[in-house]
């Protein structure tokens, strides 16, 4: 795809300058950017952009302090550092920081060019108490890796955000650079020279670039080449190791997509962090529209690092079909400074999910009850966030409270929102349509660079499929309704079953029950609309209550983490007095503090059922 677009815009630096909406006389000749990966100083390095003439006296340049896919605010410009205007003469210009993340330079017309040092990500996570999520992070560790999410490098001009950039980095020979950004090459370049070109600034950053000694396999999967790059410190893991794995896993996704998937080309970019260094600490992976970061610990043994990988990297994968083809104008026209968020996170990532279980099961990786499990547990994980939610309304709040808080309900209950939602249409259609249909016919309409209307996209669902479809998302999307998952699997020959399994005194699994109110961190409250353990049930706590005293002790924020930390060693007689603010009144609470246990989920078949409910079951998982 970028190989065929690259000539036309080589062709398109030649026809001029034209004039944008903004008022800028913008040239087509790209904004030039230079970053030099040989003169690491203080583990920084040093970013020059080009941006060509201004016509306005007053042009403002950004960092992102939100990039798509990450559903938070991350400000990249915390860490740029020395940033200096430069006229055409070498002159310093005045220039006014507004924020972490905007700098305004009152004199646009003698602007030449900007510098300005960057520091990365990965070294100074255990420095934030929210810091960057380390796929979408940077890394800079001199002549051994570099991760370059460009976000974290290159900032822009509002008035540029739409015209080619040129993107120049000079590193070290011996290492490899890999990516999905089209490469323009010259006569004059040589090893350890590298020159990229992007359409625009979005198209810039969508395309992150690692580098690290040769160790990469590609592999194709019918008309899509896929390459896997792998950074491994102590050289444990190779590209060749993982390929196989990660070979099979996705020509079952790419027979399960068939001719939905839009791109030519993916990358996947594997670092594999260390635990002996500051190093990145996030695990996981960030999408693209064509490659993904992925960060996972070195130590994990084979058997673990695979299956992490076959999770995470066909959950991004399945991205490339939606939000990065079938999306609304917010991700189009994504602001990176004052982003308008979507309401439609049980699509971008909800659907993403459940395509990431349902594939599998579809293409055999895995049986139906291991599909059963998952979907059993991601009911259960769904309860420890707000159940009344409006999933919607979530969603285009999601960058502020209360809704970021319940932002990772997105992998659980939106997973669950588009199985009940397969299920519906596959009765309603006798088998015929599901999901993967509805997606194909999204993405017949929409592409690439036809966005959606954000407001309009339920409705165009309801008629295109069923009116039960759109009383489907008015109730349990829309509005606040939890979700009768029995009542759905139930129409398939399946159960929901629940038992009493052990917990901890405080979370379940990596999720609290108790929080921290971010106005003043030393209120600490019982997790609201949250299903509670034994523990809270028994004390008589309930959400919302704000915790003012375990037995002697006032509850603050560092108080409660030293009672976190004793409960593990807590007897099941041991006393427990718990004092709580709840409506504005104080409550004693008391009780033993037992052996806690949480509410845990099974799906098991029903015995008996009909020809009806065994065909639809059947349509569904094995289509």
């Amino acid at each position: 795809m970028y190989k065929k677009i690259a000539p036309l815009l080589s062709l398109a630096l030649l026809l001029g300058c034209k004039t944008v909406s903004t008022g800028t006389a913008a040239c087509n000749n790209p904004v030039q950017v230079s970053i030099d990966l040989l003169q690491v100083v203080d583990d920084k390095v040093k970013v020059r952009v080009d941006p060509g003439p201004f016509t306005e006296d007053e042009v403002h340049f950004f960092l992102p302090k939100v990039v798509p896919g990450t559903y938070s605010e991350n400000d990249f410009g915390q860490f740029v550092s020395e940033l200096v205007a430069l006229d055409y003469q070498g002159n310093p210009l005045e220039i006014e920081q507004k924020d972490l993340n905007t700098w305004r330079i009152p004199n646009a017309r003698n602007l030449d060019l900007l510098e300005y040092v960057v520091n990365d990500t990965f070294d100074t996570e255990t420095e934030y108490e929210d810091p960057v999520f380390s796929p979408a992070g940077t890394n800079i560790l001199d002549g051994e890796n570099f991760l370059l999410n460009l976000h974290g490098f290159v900032g822009y001009f509002q008035s540029f955000k739409e015209v080619p950039y040129e993107l120049n980095i000079a590193s070290p020979a011996s290492l490899e650079a890999t990516t999905s950004l089209p490469r323009m090459a010259t006569e004059r370049e040589g090893k350890g020279t590298h020159r990229f070109l992007a359409r625009r600034y979005f198209e810039l950053i969508d395309n992150p670039i690692m580098f690290a000694k040769p160790n990469s396999v590609t592999f194709s999967l019918a008309d899509i080449d896929v390459t896997l790059s792998v950074y491994s410190p102590n050289a444990t893991y190779s590209a060749k190791d993982l390929q196989p794995k990660m070979e099979a896993m996705m020509k079952a996704q790419k027979e399960f997509l068939g001719t939905l998937s839009g791109t030519k080309t993916y990358t996947i970019l594997l670092y594999l962090s260390q635990f002996d260094n500051p190093d990145a600490t996030g695990y996981g992976a960030l999408e693209h529209h064509t490659s993904t970061v992925v960060v996972l610990p070195e130590m994990l043994p084979r058997p673990a690092l695979e299956e992490a990988m076959v999770d995470v990297v066909s959950h991004e994968f399945f991205h490339t079909l939606t939000p990065l083809s079938v999306h609304s104008r917010e991700i189009q026209f994504f602001d990176f400074n004052e982003p308008k968020m979507s309401m439609h996170l049980w699509m971008y990532e909800g659907t993403t999910e459940y395509f990431a279980n349902l594939f599998q099961v579809q293409e055999g990786l895995i049986t139906e009850s291991d599909f059963y499990d998952r979907m059993a547990k991601k009911i259960s994980n769904s309860k420890a966030y707000e159940d009344r939610m409006s999933f919607t309304e979530m969603s285009k709040n999601v960058l502020s409270s209360p809704y970021k808080e319940n932002y990772l309900n997105v992998y659980e209950k939106g997973a669950l929102i588009n199985m009940c939602l397969d299920i519906l249409l596959r009765e309603k259609s006798k088998g015929e349509k599901g999901v993967l249909w509805l997606m194909g016919e999204l993405a017949a309409k929409y592409n690439e660079n036809t966005p959606f209307e954000d407001a309009d996209l339920i409705a165009e669902i309801t008629a295109m499929t069923y009116p039960e479809v759109g009383q489907f998302f008015s109730r349990h999307v829309q509005g606040n309704e939890p979700i009768p998952y029995g009542d759905y699997l139930k129409r398939t020959g399946l159960k929901v079953e629940t038992s009493e399994a052990p917990a901890s005194f405080f979370f379940m699994g990596q999720i609290p029950y108790i929080d921290a109110d971010p106005a003043d961190l030393d209120t600490i409250f019982v997790q609201k609309g949250m299903e509670l353990n034994s523990f809270f049930r028994d004390l008589g706590a309930m959400g919302g209550d704000v915790i003012l005293k375990i037995n002697d002790t006032l509850i603050t924020l560092d108080s409660i983490r030293v009672i976190i930390g004793e409960s593990f060693s807590w007897d099941a007689e041991k006393d427990i007095r718990m004092t709580v603010l709840r409506d504005g009144n104080t409550i004693e609470l008391s009780g033993k503090a037992g052996m806690p246990t949480y509410t845990e989920r099974r799906i098991t078949e029903i015995e008996g059922v009909g020809e009806e409910a065994l065909s639809l079951r059947k349509s569904w998982l094995n289509p």
